[in-house]
């Protein structure tokens, strides 16, 4: 499987320390208050609030686009918690490898919930807000925003590799013979 050398026993641990990196990061894109920052104002905005000053903060909960999108995000973050545990069991022993496609297959959904939800948000939010409109005032997706996009970069990249993994259960398990790249003529 990797032709770099790398034996599939010893970095099958990656794909689960991969999928903690997305919590987290999908924890600091949930409750970070930096999604939208204009330039020129004090406004700021997260998936949860539009706040224009430090004291007059709007709930987007109000708005169903707002709703939407931070339930989607959620339930991305959600199915991505259920599979951190359940990659645990699977890459420990030969008879859960089974379970790596459905881990695979969840994460491709989670990426498409969290995909969803981190493209209803500036959409609607320009809409809703008229931000085009404003000309003098420049609107940046922030770090928060940031960390959404970064969580389901590392989802697609684990659902690839754990849909891939069964493919290789032997290596994974250590029963295939090793590979040699030169061959006496």
């Amino acid at each position: 499987m990797l032709a770099c050398g790398l034996a599939c026993e010893r970095c099958r641990w990656i794909l689960p320390l991969l999928l903690f990196s997305a919590i987290i990061f999908d924890i600091i894109a949930l409750a970070g208050r930096g999604w939208l920052q204009l330039n020129g104002t004090d406004q700021e905005s997260s998936l949860w609030w539009r706040c224009t000053n430090a004291n007059n903060c709007e709930s987007l909960m109000d708005f169903a686009w707002g709703r939407a999108a931070a339930a989607m995000l959620f339930c991305g973050f959600i199915i991505l918690v259920i599979c951190f545990i359940l990659s645990f069991f699977a890459l420990c022993g030969s008879q859960m490898l089974v379970f790596l496609r459905m881990i695979g297959s969840l994460l491709a959904l989670a990426a498409v919930f969290q995909i969803i939800s981190l493209v209803i948000y500036p959409v609607k939010y320009n809409q809703t807000f008229i931000l085009a409109n404003n000309s003098g005032v420049l609107y940046i997706y922030n770090w928060a925003y940031g960390f959404g996009w970064a969580a389901t970069i590392i989802l697609i990249g684990c659902a690839f590799f754990f849909c891939c993994l069964p493919n290789y259960a032997d290596d994974l398990l250590g029963n295939a013979k090793p590979r040699y790249f030169y061959t006496s003529p």
